[in-house]
């Protein structure tokens, strides 16, 4: 795969399919055109289980998720993105999921305040639910992380809105919650939510500007940043503004967070009605918002994206790499990008699971190597079918 310093990749539409995807690396001034997608062979596969009685097991279509048996991982190999396994259906707005270090994974339901461990071959299992969520418009119960020790703390974090700003607490399971960051303004939109430990120990979070843009402009205030903090909420060492939790600054509202192998940060950000963007995150740099939306900011002192989506292709969320990729989950978009990285450069993108799932809120790689993804068809904006909200693993290969 070739990188490009400034291309805009356009991908025809499969045959019979409405619009083409466009992403664009910024600096582009022409586009350049993809191969067109070949279309996905739809497979059947018979499995005979021969009993006693003489009884046959079903059939399943390829590409639809399978239950029961999950495949074993393999932390060496890439997501197979069609081999869709359903670890659990019939959630309500999942938002947040973090692994703990059995492999399970713990799942937040937005509007609930619930949390519940998601395992293979089990059902869903309430372990905790947070007192004080209020749950209106997007906020609520979002994001969640498991401490990097979480064998000897048994810390577990989470992001959520009250009736007063949205807030970081830590907890175990079998005790109260602990405000650690607080004070981040709430609204019915742009509450940001996501966190997540970095390489370095420390716990990073992404905020939006809770309707009020300039905000993300006002490095007093802790909306439309990312964060850093100590496991303890404290300003994490090394921050560039002294006493203070900013990483970085000019954000709209942030939902994704990820680190690759050599532990450079990506972030996924809203645009308003142009852009969505992926960001390269440096210490103490401005993204732009709200002067500058997408592209264009470099020649009055902000950082411009990696890459950036018209809104209608993305509304990105969640995001998670392994190995070489970028995996974004887009909701508006109802598809999971692909995104090649090399030395911190983004190739061209290529849209997966198109219109296959619905709306895609996050996804996470989890320790054996799959890919694990949540859809959002039940948060008010999607058009939720049998056994959504779900919870789907693609193993490695």
């Amino acid at each position: 795969m070739a990188f490009e310093s400034s291309r805009c990749l356009v991908i025809p539409a499969p045959s019979g399919g409405a619009g083409a995807d466009r992403a664009c690396i910024p600096g582009s001034e022409s586009p350049i055109r993809a191969p067109r997608l070949l279309a996905v062979i739809a497979l059947l596969f018979s499995v005979a289980a021969v009993c006693a009685c003489g009884g046959e097991s079903p059939t399943t279509p390829s590409g639809a998720p399978t239950t029961g048996t999950i495949a074993p991982g393999n932390p060496a190999g890439r997501p197979d993105l069609d081999a869709a396994e359903e670890v659990a259906k019939d959630i309500e707005v999942p938002w947040g999921l973090a692994f703990l270090p059995d492999g399970a994974a713990l799942v937040a339901e937005r509007d609930s305040g619930r949390i519940v461990r998601v395992a293979a071959g089990r059902a869903p299992e309430q372990v905790y639910r947070l007192p004080d969520v209020a749950a209106r418009g997007e906020g609520g119960l979002l994001g969640l992380a498991v401490a990097p020790d979480y064998a000897e703390s048994r810390y577990i974090y989470a992001y959520f809105t009250s009736e007063t700003d949205n807030r970081i607490v830590r907890f175990r399971l079998d005790g109260p919650p602990e405000p650690i960051v607080t004070g981040i303004a709430e609204a019915g939109n742009h509450n940001g939510g996501r966190i997540a430990f970095g390489p370095d120990g420390m716990l990073y979070a992404g905020t939006g500007d809770a309707g009020e843009s300039g905000r993300s402009q006002d490095p007093a205030s802790l909306n439309g940043k990312i964060l850093r903090s100590t496991p303890e909420g404290l300003p994490a060492p090394g921050n560039p503004y002294p006493g203070s939790p900013v990483y970085s600054l000019g954000h709209r509202n942030v939902q994704g967070l990820a680190w690759d192998r050599a532990g450079r940060l990506f972030a996924a950000e809203f645009g308003q009605n142009r852009f969505d963007e992926i960001n390269l995150i440096e210490p103490g740099r401005n993204y732009g918002w709200p002067d500058v939306e997408g592209a264009g900011g470099a020649d009055h002192g902000f950082t411009d994206p990696l890459l950036t989506w018209t809104t209608a292709e993305a509304s990105p969320s969640g995001i998670a790499i392994t190995g070489d990729i970028l995996y974004v989950a887009a909701l508006r978009g109802q598809r999971l990008w692909t995104v090649p990285l090399e030395d911190g450069r983004v190739g061209g993108p290529r849209a997966e699971l198109r219109d296959r799932y619905g709306r895609l809120r996050t996804v996470e790689a989890a320790p054996d190597g799959a890919l694990w993804l949540t859809t959002s068809n039940t948060d008010g904006r999607g058009d939720p079918a049998s056994g959504d909200d779900r919870v789907l693993r693609f193993p490695a290969r």
